[in-house]
């Protein structure tokens, strides 16, 4: 890449993060403090719940997770719930799929083409729970669900272009829809699970149910990872890792990418805008366990502004922001029992103001 090339990079990006109001250190007294002002469970069936999104769409908000019966691991008994409410506070269960012989898990939400489009990744297991060695994600096949109107679903129909592939997080801009999606280098045939021989992807979509590759964004040790678009298509995205989160940035059409180690591992990443800033949430890993946390994010820090309740198997947010100033987070955790003491894995929902 030539100098020029680089500097006008680099400059463009230092731009969209000042117009957001994310200059560095000389900007972290103008972070604003976030009260925490409530928190509710707002699901729990006796399952494992996990894994949640949000998202408003036609004046409604849409909740959607994972229930399983058997548990955080693989299982063919899975499914995605999506909840509906007219208020954020009232929900009710607007559709539920499973998908034959496979575990659907992590479903996110994408407003495209006057759709809500509802994606997960599933690996597939067969008639029974398969052992953990047997985990191929060679055989993972994403899938979709989607409606016009929230009401009536269609799907859930596999992705074109995504077999091999675990997907995640999407994002849309400029007529097209943008999927996080993460494959086994060259699609080996190696050991169980994914390990350091893993590439993450940018998966592109022109009417979100067929994909084709767009760019590898992570070379190795790929993994989650949250997109967010600015109105020329310059991209910020945090994705999680074996270590410490990175910050990625790139521009169109996303062949060169910039990376940078973040201070903390982050599970789950979110990544949205608030008030014209840049919100970060997702699982940190504490000496009393794992933690759901909130950041806002400072030039290339995060800092840190909410610890919710949870415990843990938690974390995989969700974000909507209600009023100026305020939004509700949701997420899953397991740090409260049933009457029996009995650990449940539940879904929360924690309503956010900041602080004037």
């Amino acid at each position: 890449m030539s100098d020029g090339r680089r500097f006008f990079r680099k400059s463009h990006v230092l731009g969209f993060l000042l117009a957001a109001g994310l200059s560095g250190a000389a900007k972290d007294a103008e972070l604003p403090a976030v009260e925490v002002v409530s928190v509710r469970r707002v699901f729990h069936n006796g399952e494992h719940n996990a894994f949640t999104d949000l998202v408003r769409f036609k004046d409604r908000f849409y909740l959607a997770f994972r229930s399983c019966p058997d548990g955080h691991m693989v299982h063919p008994t899975a499914a995605i719930i999506i909840l509906a409410s007219d208020d954020a506070t009232e929900w009710a269960p607007v559709h539920r799929f499973s998908v034959a012989l496979r575990d659907p898990r992590d479903p996110h939400f994408l407003v495209f083409q006057d759709k809500l489009f509802l994606y997960t990744g599933a690996w597939y297991c067969g008639a029974s729970t398969p052992a953990r060695e047997d985990y191929d994600l060679n055989r993972h096949l994403g899938y979709a669900a989607w409606s016009e109107d929230g009401e009536r679903w269609h799907g859930p129909v596999m992705l074109e272009g995504t077999f091999g592939h675990y997907v995640w997080r999407a994002a849309a801009h400029g007529g097209k829809a943008y999927l996080c999606a993460r494959r086994k280098i060259g699609f080996e045939i190696t050991g169980r699970g994914e390990g350091d021989r893993v590439e993450s992807l940018m998966l592109e979509s022109d009417d979100g149910l067929v994909w084709r590759k767009r760019a590898v964004f992570q070379g190795i040790s790929g993994d989650e990872t949250a997109f967010l678009f600015e109105p020329d298509g310059a991209v910020l995205g945090v994705g999680r890792r074996r270590g410490n989160a990175q910050l990625l940035r790139s521009e169109p059409p996303y062949r060169d990418w910039e990376r940078k180690d973040l201070d903390c591992f982050i599970g789950g990443p979110l990544l949205a805008r608030w008030g014209g800033r840049c919100l970060v949430g997702g699982r940190k890993i504490t000496p009393g366990g794992p933690k759901t946390a909130l950041w806002w994010l400072a030039g290339d820090r995060l800092r840190e502004f909410a610890e919710l309740p949870s415990g843990g198997d938690t974390s995989y947010p969700g974000f909507v922001e209600l009023a100026p100033g305020q939004a509700l987070v949701s997420y899953y955790s397991s740090h409260e029992r049933d009457a029996s003491g009995k650990t449940i894995t539940a879904i929360y929902l924690a309503r956010l103001a900041i602080v004037p």
